[in-house]
């Protein structure tokens, strides 16, 4: 199963740094998100963007993890000259991944 069957993202950056939220529709489905979505495996299905760290922090309150990824954003939004030096379309590039 890909991750946009149970989950929906949002894309944040600051300079080289991008974020990446994952939230499931199903609170219910919070628990397995934790167990199958590693830094790890952002990180690995994401090879060819991120260069730096992937760290994941758990939100059990509102039921959602956050992946801050480092050297993701080439260069920074400011100095870059990829297409979306925001990353906003990385959340969806994120949904892509199977589980």
């Amino acid at each position: 199963m890909k991750l946009y069957d149970i989950a929906h993202s949002r894309a944040g950056d600051k300079g080289n740094t991008l974020t990446l939220s994952l939230i499931p529709y199903k609170e219910s489905d919070y628990s397995m998100l934790c167990e199958k979505v590693t830094a790890e495996k952002v990180k690995a299905h994401l090879k060819e963007i991120i260069k730096g760290e992937v760290v994941r922090y758990e939100l059990p309150n509102i039921a959602s993890l956050l992946f801050v990824c480092q050297q993701a954003l080439s260069t920074g939004v400011t100095t870059s000259w990829v297409m979306d030096a925001h990353g906003k379309t990385l959340s969806y590039a994120l949904l892509e991944m199977e589980i």
